[in-house]
C-alpha cells in the first residue's frame, strides 16, 4: 500500500483503540516535517544550508517538479509561492494536515472516524484503527531498525529520524525488554544519517532540523505563556 511518510507518522502516533494522538507528539510540526521530507526525497525541492547565525535554511522548489499526489502537489505549490525558511515551511505545511490525512486514511478503510462529546457537551472526533495491517508493517520495519540493528530504507530511516526529533521513537514500538535509552541512542544514530547516501542524508537532515527548530520554538512559546 502506498502511503505518505506523513500518513505513516500519523498512524504510528495515533492510539489504535482510542483514536487520539499521543501526548507531546507535536502533531502539526511532525506531519509538516514528513511532507517536507517526502518532497526532498522525491527531489521535488532542495533545502539550502544554513549560512551563519542570521541566515536560515530555505526551501526551494525544483523547476517543473510534480509528484502526482494532490497533498504533495499542494505542498509543492506552497513552497513555490515565495522563498521561505525551512522552519516556516514545516509549520505552514502542517496546518490542517491532520484533518486532511485522517480523511484520506478513513476513505481507504485504514481509520474510522467517530464523533462524540466530551462530558456530553463538547464535540470530539477520534480516529481509531479500522484496518491495522499497513500500520503493523510500518511498525515492524521501525522495530527492526531500532531493536535489531537492521539498516533502514530511506522511508523508514526518515520516519525514525522525525520520531526522534519529537522524542517519540521509543514510544511507538514494543520495546520487548530493550532499554529506552538504548533505543533513543539508536534513533539518534539513524537521524544522523550515516547509513544513507548523501542525497538521502541531506534530505532527512534538513527536514529533521526544520522540525526540531519548529518544535523548540513552539515549546518556548508555550513555556513563556505558562
Amino acid at each position: 500500500m502506498s502511503t505518505l511518510i506523513a500518513e505513516d507518522l500519523l498512524l504510528l502516533l495515533l492510539d489504535d483503540d482510542k483514536g487520539t494522538m499521543r501526548a507531546g507528539s507535536y502533531t502539526q510540526t511532525i506531519l509538516g516535517g514528513g511532507l517536507l521530507m517526502e518532497l526532498a526525497l522525491a527531489d521535488a525541492v532542495t533545502v539550502t544550508e544554513k549560512q551563519g547565525f542570521w541566515q536560515n535554511a530555505h526551501v526551494v522548489p525544483r523547476p517543473g517538479a510534480r509528484t502526482g499526489d494532490p497533498v504533495l502537489d499542494d505542498a509543492l505549490a506552497l513552497v513555490a509561492e515565495r522563498q521561505r525558511t525551512a522552519q516556516d515551511v514545516v509549520n505552514r505545511l502542517g496546518k490542517g494536515l491532520k484533518e486532511t490525512l485522517t480523511a484520506r486514511l478513513v476513505e481507504r478503510g485504514i481509520l474510522e472516524r467517530r464523533e462524540g462529546k466530551v462530558l456530553g457537551l463538547f464535540p470530539h472526533t477520534t480516529w481509531p484503527t479500522a484496518d491495522s495491517s499497513h500500520e503493523e508493517e510500518v511498525r515492524r520495519a521501525v522495530e527492526a531498525t531500532l531493536l535489531q540493528g537492521v539498516t533502514p530504507d530511506e522511508r523508514t530511516g526518515g520516519l525514525v529520524a522525525l520520531l526522534h526529533a519529537v522524542g517519540q521513537a521509543h514510544r511507538v514500538i514494543d520495546l520487548r525488554g530493550a532499554r529506552a535509552g538504548d533505543v533513543k541512542a539508536r534513533a539518534k544514530e539513524i537521524a544522523e544519517g550515516a547509513w544513507a547516501a548523501k542525497a538521502v542524508k541531506d534530505a532527512i537532515a534538513a527536514s529533521v532540523a526544520a522540525t526540531t527548530v519548529a518544535v523548540t520554538a513552539a515549546t518556548s512559546v508555550a513555556a513563556a505563556g505558562s
